[in-house]
């Protein structure tokens, strides 16, 4: 009866059935409409006063079991958030992740139960070498995501930190290349798509994270 009742009371998101499409078809999702205007500002705001208050790190490679910070390979830093945090702004973005990762389950049974987001600033020069998201010891990241705050007048031609996936199809590779606009979200598998960023020209601000299964 509990299944029956929670099939009747399902609704269809289209939004999300375009990211489920996608990464069904190329690997990868783009959505320019995730977050309002108004929540990619404050989230921004927020970014930004804790980076001033010294509250981020230099990023590493490798899992929080194996870490080492390698500037030749990337140069941002981070701040890592959580669902449980004190923080109205950061709680109101865990909704709609949990919206996504609740509806990925429900229809394509993901099994995702954990997400792994922080905040990330890549200052003017750096930038983040070809990568994939999953270390040899830990396999559980299953869908990585990057939820851009930049300022709305970032201009590709002279800022840079575009994000580059490498796909391999019929046996060609290719590569796309993703401008950093704010409000844009890249979803795509962490276990299939090498990625890096571009160098910067200015800073560059994003929140990152995965969904993992257990």
């Amino acid at each position: 009866m509990i299944e029956l009742y929670e099939q009747l009371d399902f609704k269809e998101n289209l939004l999300f059935e375009k990211v489920i499409t996608d990464i069904s078809e190329t690997k990868y999702s783009i959505i320019d409409d995730f977050f309002t205007d108004e929540e990619v500002a404050v989230l921004r705001n927020s970014l930004l006063t804790k980076y001033e208050e010294e509250q981020f790190k230099k990023a590493a490679i490798g899992n929080r079991v194996n870490e080492q910070i390698e500037k030749a390979i990337r140069g941002d830093f981070i701040l890592w958030i959580n669902e449980d945090s004190h923080d109205v702004l950061e709680r109101r973005f865990f909704d709609k992740i949990n919206d996504l990762a609740n509806y990925l389950n429900k229809t394509c049974f993901m099994g995702i139960l954990y997400k792994e987001f922080h905040y990330a600033i890549y200052p003017e020069g750096t930038f983040y070498k070809r990568h994939l998201d999953t270390f040899k010891n830990d396999d559980r990241r299953k869908l990585s995501m990057v939820c851009y705050l930049n300022e709305n007048d970032w201009v590709p031609e002279t800022d840079g930190g575009e994000l580059v996936l490498y796909l391999s199809e019929n046996g060609k590779d290719e590569t796309k290349t993703i401008t950093p606009f704010p409000g844009r979200v890249v979803i795509f598998e962490s276990q299939e798509l090498e990625h890096e960023v571009k160098p910067v020209k200015r800073e560059r601000l994003s929140i990152t994270g995965w969904l993992k299964t257990r």
